[in-house]
């Protein structure tokens, strides 16, 4: 039993009335996601793209679209439905690519050369940092594997005194194309070449330096600067610090990503910054001046009299800065603990039962409650037995 065919729209994730600019877009997200080139030997993948590029097939020509509509899979199905179908064999998938993947093959048409200058592919790693290097910016040095153009044979990859050859399958246009049967009929296909692997050069004798891959690896030393603001999981771009190009192309660029170790008193969130500070009690009833330390070191605060723990205040200005203007910072946001004392000695317990009986003599009410509550009980069991 044939597997039956999803909707093409739900395939693209569009809706039935999407126009054309947004069915491209969605395929495009979607071919660049599942592309063989980028999925090898995912069968799944592989499987998808060719789902997704036979409903944008449909969808994005308006005759085939409008049949579709009208009747569904039937439309292609030939005879089916009174639409009679389609033929696809005649449809040039090479130009759809070249459009579609622009930017994805790195910024010319599928169809291009292959020999053609491409930028090489980007590097990653990462560097952990403190949570006051995060807040003010600080230089880092990092240290990875880099390739460089061997200095031998210049990059070409061939034993010195030789040269690479033009790849005699691919005319040294680094593709080739074949015919294949699908669900339009019989499809080109565009490809790297596999005798030259998409260079289009044949290296005959090798160089002994680089083994013929014109490039040799070097462990080195990069300083990296890390801008004040970044959080973590950000990453610093440094240009042209990742793979050698081909053909001539730019290098990529090397990401590094920032992990910050977590601070035991200050939390971020965005540009500001939370804490916790302890007052002593008798701060927190008649107020004073108490010390409480930010990134830019200890603030003096004039605590209010009456002050209830869990009291937040803001210390304006004293968070993060911004990551476009290190001139512009968040706040610091401090929740005020109140400090029950503890060992107090003789002479402190009695001034503070003295200070109890000035303020409402709550240590003689909070006994007397428990009592007047006993003998209302009392009364109503007295009078529940009459």
């Amino acid at each position: 039993m044939a597997e039956q065919k999803r909707d093409y729209y739900e395939v693209l994730g569009v809706d039935r009335g999407a126009d054309d600019a947004t069915i491209k877009k969605a395929y495009r997200k979607l071919a660049k996601q599942y592309h063989p080139d980028a999925n090898p030997g995912d069968k799944e993948a592989e499987k998808k793209f060719k789902e997704a590029s036979e409903a944008y097939a449909v969808l994005s020509d308006t005759e085939k679209r409008r049949q579709y509509d009208q009747f569904g899979h039937a439309a292609f199905e030939g005879g089916a439905g009174g639409a009679g179908g389609f033929d696809f064999s005649g449809m040039d998938f090479g130009d759809m690519f070249g459009d579609i993947f622009g930017d994805f093959f790195g910024g010319g048409s599928r169809r291009s050369s292959g020999n053609g200058p491409m930028k090489g592919a980007n590097l990653r790693t990462s560097v952990r940092i403190s949570f006051n290097e995060a807040v003010f910016g600080c230089e880092k040095e990092i240290e990875l594997v880099l390739k460089d153009e061997c200095t031998s044979c210049h990059g070409t990859g061939a034993k010195p005194g030789t040269s690479p050859e033009t790849c005699s399958k691919c005319g040294g246009k680094g593709k080739v194309v074949f015919s294949q049967q699908s669900l339009f009929g019989m499809v080109q296909n565009v490809s790297d070449c596999p005798d030259c692997r998409g260079t289009g050069k044949i290296i005959k004798e090798k160089c002994p330096d680089c083994r013929g891959t014109g490039y040799v690896s070097a462990r080195k030393k990069i300083k990296v600067s890390i801008p004040a603001g970044i959080d973590n999981g950000q990453s610093v771009r440094i240009r042209d610090k990742g793979e050698p190009g081909r053909n001539g192309g730019p290098r990529g660029d090397l990401l590094v990503e920032v992990v910050i170790t977590p601070h035991p008193v200050f939390q971020r969130e965005d540009m500001n910054i939370f804490s916790t500070a302890q007052i002593s009690y008798a701060q927190a009833v008649l107020g004073g001046e108490t010390r409480i330390s930010t990134v830019d070191g200890d603030v003096v605060y004039e605590v209010k009299p009456g002050t209830q723990t869990d009291t937040r205040i803001r210390l304006k200005g004293k968070g993060v800065p911004s990551l476009r203007n290190r001139n512009v910072r968040g706040d610091h946001y401090v929740t005020l603990m109140v400090q029950v004392p503890t060992n107090l000695s003789a002479e402190a317990k009695e001034a503070l039962r003295a200070f109890d009986a000035l303020a409402g003599n709550t240590l003689e009410r909070g006994a007397e409650e428990p009592a007047k509550q006993g003998k209302q009980k009392k009364k109503r069991f007295g009078k529940n037995q009459d």
